[in-house]
């Protein structure tokens, strides 16, 4: 009985051994991969795009690019903004993202203490990477790991070096700007500055304004007031060229003019397409949507450890209304 239990368990055990073998070398000479790991096959970083304002041809195209990008890296993107520039709800969506935990943050640079509150005490409590796109805030400010977009001094001495070609060395310049004047458009101002340091015979005066459309237009209106030879006008913000050209037309042929404007917002392009305005500054938003993406992407993996804390320059040209007809 013992010899034919014997026996019968060892023809068991030679069985098995027979499959396994089998099985293994099946294994070892198909196609089959050993999976990956559950880190690298079901989780994925969740990163936040944030913007003051949506839908918009600039905004569109830097998030449409940064979409494409994370999903060939496979990353998880939300875009999150507003219709209208609402600085309250942006930085409510600010506050959000970091309450959240997200992996990741690409936010458009607001020059004000709560951004830079939430930015360099919240964000950095959470050890949330922060990702300036388009408009910057000083690092030191916001402790952003690193900024995305033009350089917007050399944007403000080519917009300048631009009016010096079309003008002349000589003439009444009147630049623009918010009265709250941000970090981006301080650097523009300054690359004006610098280029037309060099010609005596053009004075520069300026025009500070609100957001407000009442505002821009009061503004204008004074500023024809004061300097009735004006040349040339330069919106430092794109969002007060429409008013520039309002105004104007209603005193004068808007024709004699040399206008000029930052960044292609509706407003810009629309009387750029007509020969109203002269010329603006065009940034590159698609590359400003996918470097920011595969940068913040590289970092998360640790890739790409530090990033460039002076930042990553995406291209700028001048764009004028026989470019667009071409």
């Amino acid at each position: 009985m013992r010899k034919t239990s014997f026996i019968f368990l060892s023809i068991i055990f030679i069985v098995l051994c027979f499959f396994t073998t089998t099985s293994a070398l099946h294994v070892f000479e198909s196609d089959w991969e050993m999976p990956t790991s559950i880190k690298e096959s079901e989780s994925s970083y969740r990163v936040v795009l944030i913007t003051q304002e949506m839908d918009t041809p600039f905004w569109n195209q830097v998030s449409r690019a940064a979409e494409r990008e994370a999903q060939k890296l496979g990353i998880s993107l939300e875009v999150w903004g507003n219709y209208g520039s609402h600085q309250e709800d942006f930085l409510t969506n600010l506050e959000v993202a970091i309450q959240s935990k997200v992996d990741g943050i690409i936010v458009q640079g607001l020059d004000s203490d709560k951004f830079k509150e939430l930015t360099k005490v919240k964000a950095s409590f959470y050890g949330i990477p922060i990702m300036t796109i388009a408009n910057d805030v000083p690092i030191e400010e916001s402790f952003r790991r690193t900024y995305v977009g033009s350089d917007q001094y050399k944007s403000g001495e080519l917009l300048a070096k631009q009016l010096i070609s079309d003008m002349g060395d000589t003439g009444d310049v009147v630049l623009v700007f918010n009265k709250n004047v941000e970090h981006y458009q301080e650097q523009r101002i300054a690359g004006i500055e610098e280029v037309l340091q060099d010609y005596t015979g053009i004075n520069l005066h300026y025009a500070k304004t609100s957001s407000a459309r009442e505002d821009m237009v009061a503004t204008i209106q004074d500023t024809l007031n004061q300097f009735p030879n004006a040349d040339a006008f330069i919106a430092v913000n794109a969002n007060s060229v429409g008013a520039i050209v309002q105004e104007i037309s209603k005193r004068y042929q808007v024709e004699p003019f040399y206008i000029y404007s930052f960044d292609e917002g509706p407003e810009s392009l629309s009387l750029l397409k007509q020969g109203t305005i002269d010329a603006v500054i065009k940034q590159s938003p698609e590359e400003m949507g996918r470097k920011s993406i595969d940068l913040l992407t590289k970092w998360l993996n640790g890739n790409l450890v530090p990033l460039n804390t002076e930042g990553y320059v995406t291209d700028i040209q001048v764009l004028k209304a026989v470019d667009l007809h071409e």
